[in-house]
């Protein structure tokens, strides 16, 4: 039996969305032999990035800057914002490399049974930028869910008086389906047939 110190790694590892008990103890073996090459290092990293991590506050992805390096790259297309509900769906449609824009972070969904309210998500910064001008589409990147697409409807709501073009992904989403868990040639063909917002 390994020591309590041991079993407290291997527990916290085992909360981590994708690691059950086995793979954990797994991780925390590989990692105890290889301690100079990888625990040291890893312990480094989370060290630092635990030291540093910031919400942006333009977009509300998670950084170690504040703005974010999306929101500062130049090469950006700061005339597109691409609407996502969490940063998981950030990373994964940015991973596709197919949307030149930036982005911006609800943190989170309208859900009636979870009590989740507009008030609740980052609905007015997203208003603000929008209405600060510069912006010629809003793409609304929801996942295909009840509580996603009625999310989507009331931002085209609340954006339809602005001199905007609204688009969202194509429904060729699987329903039910969330983003961060759909493979990239998915992610590409629903960003290319994006269509208006009725």
């Amino acid at each position: 039996m390994a020591s309590t110190e041991i079993e407290a790694l291997v527990q916290q590892l085992a909360r981590l969305p994708g690691l059950g008990p086995r793979s954990a103890r797994r991780a925390v073996l590989h990692l105890m032999k290889k301690r100079e090459s990888a625990f040291v290092p890893l312990l480094a990293a989370l060290q630092n990035v635990s030291d540093h991590l910031v919400t942006c506050g333009k977009c509300g992805n998670v950084d170690t800057r504040d703005p974010c390096g999306i929101c500062t790259d130049a090469r950006r297309d700061a005339r597109s914002i691409c609407v996502v509900e969490e940063v998981s769906d950030l990373w994964a449609l940015d991973r596709s490399r197919l949307f030149p824009g930036r982005y911006h972070v609800l943190g989170g969904r309208l859900s009636a049974l979870e009590g989740v309210r507009p008030q609740d998500l980052n609905i007015d910064a997203l208003i603000v930028r929008v209405a600060d001008g510069g912006v010629d589409e809003v793409v609304l990147a929801m996942n295909a869910t009840l509580e996603g697409q009625t999310t989507a409807h009331y931002l085209a709501e609340r954006l339809e008086n602005f001199p905007i073009r609204l688009t969202q992904l194509a429904h060729g989403l699987p329903v039910g389906g969330e983003l961060d868990y759909l493979d990239d040639g998915t992610l590409a063909q629903a960003l290319r047939a994006r269509r208006p917002v009725a």
